[in-house]
């Protein structure tokens, strides 16, 4: 077995759950290293991580990227289609990123992915999760697989921040089908905390990371009203109408909000788990405690991004 040299790689070490991995990592003294693909962009962390560029296209500089490493935490992923970014780009990535991995000897790889992913799903990115979990079991590298919820808590919360940014400036929240569909959320401390756990397995693991209190998306929505002490009514509307919807209100942000196949996600009550939750921070009692500043600026996912 190759010896331990103290030094992790978190990709994405500078986005939301990869710093979260990545300040929990540092805090137990291990060394970090990261691969983005904005490494001049600021950061908390820029100077307590070695930063370098995302290489796909190089096979040789990707392994030596990740010559050294320990474990290779993966956030690597795309949320849609932008540009030259997809996700059939997105799988490709990975599978070079867990040759490269192979190639290098890491140790174990980490792979974040999502909760009930299924390759015979109709939306991408379920099916794209799905194909980059067989990618990663096919390649001979020690793997845990974490299949988060939705993710909420942090600085840079999105979802959370956004549904509480609309209930403070809009006239009114849209909330796509009957609303009874159920959501499970997990902190994105408890989500960094459960990927550096199994990243000690001795056998290669999938596990769920979803937090203690599950609850009916519109009930979820009508928390976040109250904390924030809005008066916005809160309408049904059918999940094509909410597309369109959330499409015009991407044009008002200069972003993407929603896209259709998330609404279908929802709807389905895909972001729940089915297994015992390994989440200790509830989302109600975090709310409480975050009301104040929730929803203050919206979080924009094109410019963090592109």
């Amino acid at each position: 077995m190759t010896p331990d040299t103290g030094l992790d790689l978190v990709t994405g070490a500078f986005s939301y759950s990869g710093s979260a991995i990545a300040e929990r990592l540092l805090d137990s003294g291990r060394a970090v290293r990261t691969l983005t693909l904005h490494p001049e962009r600021g950061h908390p962390l820029q100077r307590r991580v070695q930063a370098r560029r995302y290489r796909f296209e190089d096979p040789a500089a990707l392994a030596r990227d990740l010559e050294g490493v320990g474990t290779l935490y993966n956030t690597y992923w795309v949320r849609f289609d932008h540009g030259t970014t997809t996700f059939a780009t997105a799988i490709a990535n990975s599978r070079a990123l867990f040759d490269a991995a192979r190639r290098a000897r890491v140790q174990r790889v980490v792979h974040l992915s999502i909760a009930n992913p299924s390759a015979e799903s109709e939306l991408p990115y379920y099916r794209g999760k799905a194909l980059v979990e067989r990618a990663l079991a096919e390649v001979g590298v020690p793997y845990s697989i974490v299949r988060p919820t939705w993710i909420f808590g942090g600085d840079r919360d999105v979802l959370t921040n956004n549904i509480a940014w609309i209930l403070r400036h809009m006239p009114m929240f849209a909330l796509p089908g009957s609303g009874r569909y159920p959501v499970q959320p997990v902190h994105v401390e408890d989500l960094a905390r459960i990927c550096l756990q199994v990243a000690q397995a001795d056998h290669d693991l999938t596990v769920d990371a979803a937090g203690p209190e599950t609850m009916p998306f519109e009930e979820l929505v009508r928390l976040v009203r109250r904390a924030v002490r809005s008066t916005s009514p809160i309408l049904h509307v059918p999940p094509v109408a909410m597309a369109y919807m959330s499409r015009a209100l991407g044009v008002i942000v200069r972003d993407v909000v929603l896209t259709p196949e998330e609404i279908r996600g929802l709807t389905a009550g895909l972001l729940v788990s089915h297994q015992p939750p390994l989440g200790r921070i509830a989302f109600s009692e975090w709310l409480a405690a975050n009301s104040a500043s929730l929803g203050r600026s919206y979080a924009n996912e094109l410019q963090r991004h592109f």
